[in-house]
Parts: structure tokens; C-alpha cells; sequence
């Protein structure tokens, strides 16, 4: 079982972290290289000017609530999770658990539909919502993806992208929803202490990278050098990214693929929706030769998604698996 430590602050910071803030609209040789640096230092970085319309979002954030709002017995319906559908607490398949309730959902549009007249009173309309939610975000991780390649000097800007561009791609998209851990009446402003826990335990994402979005209330948090978490600001203006794992291998560990958590939040509710890009199952998963150097020899032996993805199943939630690719 993931669990929280006897007193979660005192391996945290107080001060939020304010990760890099990319414009997506600003000179794109710049943005490039604003990226890289951010996933070389941060693993995380938030985007602005995305291009995914507000219409989109909220249809989605619509949706996503009114399946969290119903009677647990109608939620039930979709579940359990196994693993796409819905499932509540437990997380995975060798024991963690949280305090989260969540939907998974494959991003393949038959998969959708089929799931919805489990999700929805109106299947045709939550399946639109997500559809239409899903190519939007998709549409931005390739942008970010050619952006990184083209940061990076790899001979092939598309090299990335086209990975989650493939119809067979594995890319998956949840939605998580993280209760209050009190139902009671917030205390007054001079006694402003609330009780935390985890809502979803430690972990780096295995996929190619996350493209996250939540409402305004803090959870996240990432774990920086040292091994201390600190919340990350939310901001319901941007989009929130982050590298994952098979990243950190294809750029030979020249992007972070960093741990992060999410706890509950007090007196509030949050709602997050995760965009993970990932390659078909049976794409081969290699170092470009540009990012191979003297230098920098080469750390991760080529794999498989399918690989990456059964290695990543038979782990606990926290557990690194990327050592098990080193060369």
C-alpha cells in the first residue's frame, strides 16, 4: 500500500515551486530551447497559448464532474478498472492504493465508445467530450514533441511525435478525482491547518510524456534533489507537462523523468485530467545517434514499449524501472 509518511510536511516545502512558464506563441527556435532546459532541469514545465479551446475544456471538465457527483453504485457500473474503466482507491495491479477514484480509458475511439454507455446516461455526448478533449491534447504533445526534437539537433523532428501520431499508439487518458480529506467546516484563518493525505502515491510515468490538467485547487507535488516534495502552484490557465520514462531513455538521460505525487487537499476537491503519450506496443524504442557522444555514451538498451509496459505492470506503483533498461 502507498501510505503517507506519520507527518507528510516535514519532508516538504512550504513554497510552491513555480516551474518554468513556456509561451507556445513566442519564437518557436526559442521555445525549443526553452523546453529542453526545462526538461533537463525540471522534468516538468507548464505551457501557455496552448491552442486547446476553452469549448473543449470545459466540455470535458463537464463530463469528468458530473460522472464523479453520481451515486457510487452508477459509478460502479464502469468498473472495476481492469485496467481501463473506473476504480476507486486501488491503483494498479500488486497492492498500492490511494485516496482517489479515477476512470481510464484507452484513447482508441471504438474503446470510448464502447466504455460511455457504461460512464454515461448520454454515451454520444461524454464520448464526444473526450474524443474531441483527447486529439486536442494530442495535437499539443506533437507540437511539444517536434519542439524537443528540434531542441535537441535529432536529424528527424517527427522522430517523436510520430510515435503517438501512429494508429496503434498505447496512449491513454484518466481522469482522477481526489476528495476532500475533511467534510467538516474549514477551520477559522489563525488555525489554517488541514489534513493531507496521499492521494496517488509516488511514481514517474512511464509513457513518453504527460500533458496534465487540473482546476484550481494545489496537490501535486514533485520530488526534488535531496528527496523533498514541493507542491507545484496550480493554474487552471495553463497545461502542465512532464517527461516520462521511455523520454528519459530515447534522449539518453538528458531529460528527467521525475517523481511526483498527488495528495489530497483539505476542505476541496480536485479534478485532473491526464493526457499519457505512448508508442504502439511493438514500436522499437532507441537512442537517436545524435544524442550518443563520447561524452555521453549510451545508457538504455533498446526496448519495446510492449517490453517497458510488462515490465512497469508487474512493479509496485513507486518502484524504478528504467534501471532494469540500462545497458
Amino acid at each position: 500500500m502507498v501510505v503517507a509518511p506519520p507527518n507528510p510536511a516535514r519532508s516538504e516545502k512550504l513554497e510552491p515551486i513555480e516551474l518554468p512558464v513556456i509561451d507556445l506563441s513566442a519564437d518557436r527556435s526559442q521555445v525549443s530551447k526553452l523546453i529542453v532546459k526545462a526538461c533537463e532541469q525540471y522534468g516538468f514545465f507548464k505551457v501557455v497559448h496552448h491552442g486547446v479551446s476553452d469549448d473543449v475544456i470545459a466540455a470535458m471538465e463537464e463530463e469528468g464532474l458530473g460522472f464523479f457527483t453520481k451515486p457510487v453504485c452508477e459509478k460502479q457500473r464502469a468498473g472495476p478498472a481492469g485496467p481501463f474503466g473506473y476504480g476507486t482507491k486501488s491503483i494498479g495491479f500488486n497492492g498500492d492504493s490511494g485516496e482517489v477514484e479515477y476512470l481510464l480509458l484507452h484513447t482508441n475511439p471504438s474503446s470510448i465508445s464502447q466504455l460511455s454507455h457504461t460512464i454515461s446516461d448520454d454515451p454520444k455526448k461524454f464520448s464526444s467530450a473526450v474524443s474531441g478533449y483527447i486529439e486536442a491534447v494530442k495535437r499539443l504533445a506533437c507540437e511539444i514533441l517536434d519542439l524537443m526534437a528540434e531542441g535537441l539537433g535529432v536529424h528527424d523532428p517527427s522522430l517523436l511525435s510520430n510515435m503517438i501520431r501512429d494508429v496503434d499508439s498505447d496512449s491513454m487518458f484518466r481522469l482522477n478525482h481526489y476528495p476532500p480529506s475533511s467534510f467538516h467546516t474549514p477551520p477559522p484563518p489563525h488555525r489554517a491547518t488541514t489534513t493531507t493525505e496521499i492521494g496517488f502515491g509516488e511514481h514517474t510515468d512511464p509513457q513518453m510524456l504527460t500533458i496534465l490538467r487540473s482546476n484550481d485547487v494545489g496537490g501535486l507535488q514533485i520530488c526534488v534533489a535531496g528527496g523533498t516534495w514541493v507542491p507545484v502552484t496550480p493554474d487552471p490557465t495553463a497545461f502542465c507537462i512532464n517527461v516520462g520514462d521511455v523520454l528519459q531513455a530515447m534522449t539518453n538521460g538528458r531529460f528527467m523523468s521525475v517523481r511526483h505525487r498527488a495528495l489530497t487537499n483539505g476542505y476541496k476537491y480536485r479534478m485532473s485530467m491526464a493526457y499519457f503519450g505512448a508508442p504502439p506496443p511493438h514500436a522499437w524504442l532507441s537512442v537517436p545517434p545524435e544524442l550518443v557522444t563520447p561524452r555521453r555514451p549510451l545508457l538504455y538498451r533498446p526496448f519495446t514499449w510492449a517490453e517497458y509496459k510488462k515490465a512497469s505492470y508487474s512493479l509496485r506503483l513507486g518502484d524504478s524501472r528504467l534501471q532494469l533498461f540500462l545497458k
